[in-house]
């Protein structure tokens, strides 16, 4: 009989046509950048968990990769007969198979009893996590394992790293255990139903839609994508869908292209998209956006951030999932047209925030305004500075308040059809400047690769050429992002 794993059957909760693919085709599935930092984060956080619940080191890990499937399962048999903690113990019962990252052995019991507990990188407690669990102790109960408690562990978003590699207090722990004890036939009905789907010859007919996001980021979208009809404009480039009368109609109605929408059923910022994406044309406002950028005195700068976050922390002071900036670029352009960087990125593996707010501080002067996209995120890690380093909080604060955000002209006064209902700035970018799209740089693209990139160039393990190599894709990555910066505003000056 075929053996369904955890991961399987939560694949199998959020759309049974992933758990099909998962199972007869996974060559098919492709991971994106964010997906795989996910998968690095939670090895990271499973690293900390086995410290946090060992402190004496007795417990021992059951390496999958290293012992292969079956040795695994066999080793996991022999440790259960000794009262030490057990990291990544393998059950195989009822037709699925699941690793818990978490067995202690429970204190003062008569028989031999374990306190099952399932670790995660999020700040929160989610429902997947309690199928999670509801899963795992089903199976480790088929498994003949007698369970005391079952428990979920997540990232305690409220605790400060104070530094020598003490992390207590940074998981905060739910007790599950007579939630999970009330699921077991809704369980063995979710596997049931699942062996069904995997047997399928072929898989099951799905569309996509919002379920290909949540609770995870689906690695089939794009393959499931290509087997749909293609609407000529699709209704997904509607941005912003919050009224109830226009949710109601795209979800009772099947429409899958723009033209099927009536009009009043839309914003104003809705039908501009919409006709501008019906007929090709292109939405520019040249008079309000001259007019919104005029009274801004030369020369003009063009600032952008790059951050990072670790879910569990590396510097003393610092919380899980805290942004953390550690490169800026700022382009100022003069008169004459030419633009002069001053840049700072730090790839040391110190904490670079107080050298970062120094040489911001610096290349930014005292005065005039900086523009920006999306002025929020640059201002809330500016103020974030400001309340950490006290010595340069009023300079700081003054910084902030000289941000002008380009996002609130660009998305009033301009829409292209190629933006596809979307004004981030790579959208922007690749329909106005598309000689300056992100997709033209090598490695680094995107935000959440910056940061990727900035945790593989800081590990001690790696190389000092791969170093290098990473901090060029890191201030080319940056760099670009103002030079576009600076285009795009000349461009909405009519310059």
């Amino acid at each position: 009989m075929r053996l369904l794993s955890k991961s399987k059957l939560i694949a199998f909760r959020q759309c049974p046509r992933r758990l099909w693919l998962e199972v007869h085709r996974p060559q098919l599935r492709a991971d994106s950048s964010r997906t795989q930092a996910a998968f690095r984060v939670g090895n990271e956080v499973g690293r900390v968990a086995r410290q946090l619940y060992d402190p004496e080191g007795t417990g021992e890990l059951v390496d999958l990769d290293v012992l292969g499937f079956n040795p695994a399962l066999d080793r996991t048999r022999a440790l259960l007969g000794a009262a030490r903690p057990i990291f990544e113990a393998g059950f195989a019962a009822r037709g699925a198979v699941a690793f818990a990252d978490v067995l202690l052995p429970a204190p003062l019991t008569e028989a031999s009893s374990w306190h099952l507990i399932e670790v995660k990188s999020s700040a929160s407690l989610k429902d997947t996590h309690r199928d999670d669990a509801a899963i795992q102790a089903w199976i480790a109960r088929g498994a003949q394992l007698d369970l005391a408690s079952v428990r979920v562990a997540h990232i305690d978003t409220r605790f400060v790293y104070p530094g020598a590699g003490d992390y207590r207090g940074l998981l905060r722990e739910h007790d599950l255990t007579a939630e999970v004890a009330a699921r077991t036939n809704e369980v063995a009905t979710w596997v049931e139903d699942a062996h069904r789907v995997a047997d399928l010859p072929a898989a099951p007919e799905r569309a996509t839609g919002p379920h290909c996001h949540s609770p995870h980021e689906c690695g089939f979208l794009e393959h499931c994508r290509s087997l749909e009809p293609q609407a000529e404009h699709p209704v997904a480039w509607l941005p912003r869908v919050t009224r109830r009368a226009l949710r109601e109609f795209l979800a009772g109605s099947g429409a899958r292209d723009l033209r099927e929408v009536p009009d009043e059923l839309l914003t104003e910022e809705q039908r501009r998209v919409k006709h501008c994406t019906l007929t090709g044309s292109v939405h520019f406002d040249r008079a309000a956006t001259t007019l919104a950028l005029a009274t801004q005195p030369s020369p003009a700068r063009f600032l952008d951030f790059e951050t990072t976050q670790f879910a569990v922390p590396v510097w003393p002071g610092t919380r899980p999932h805290q942004q953390i900036p550690f490169q800026f670029s700022l382009q100022v352009l003069s008169q004459d047209g030419s633009l002069a960087e001053s840049a700072f990125l730090d790839l040391s593996g110190a904490d670079p925030r107080g050298a970062f707010a120094e040489a911001l501080l610096a290349s930014c002067g005292s005065g005039g305004a900086i523009f920006v996209y999306n002025a929020a995120f640059e201002a809330g890690r500016i103020r974030e500075l400001a309340a950490l380093l006290p010595q340069h909080a009023a300079p700081l604060q003054a910084l902030a308040l000289r941000l002008v955000d380009l996002l609130p002209i660009v998305q009033a006064h301009y829409y292209h059809p190629a933006q596809q209902g979307s004004w981030s700035i790579k959208k922007v970018l690749a329909a106005v400047l598309p000689e300056l799209a992100h997709a033209t740089l090598d490695g680094v693209k995107d935000g959440a690769a910056a940061a990727g990139a900035y945790q593989e160039a800081t590990a001690p393990t790696t190389s000092p050429e791969r170093r290098a190599q990473i901090e060029a894709e890191l201030r080319a990555y940056c760099r670009r992002d103002t030079e576009a910066l600076a285009r795009l505003w000349s461009f909405l000056r009519g310059a």
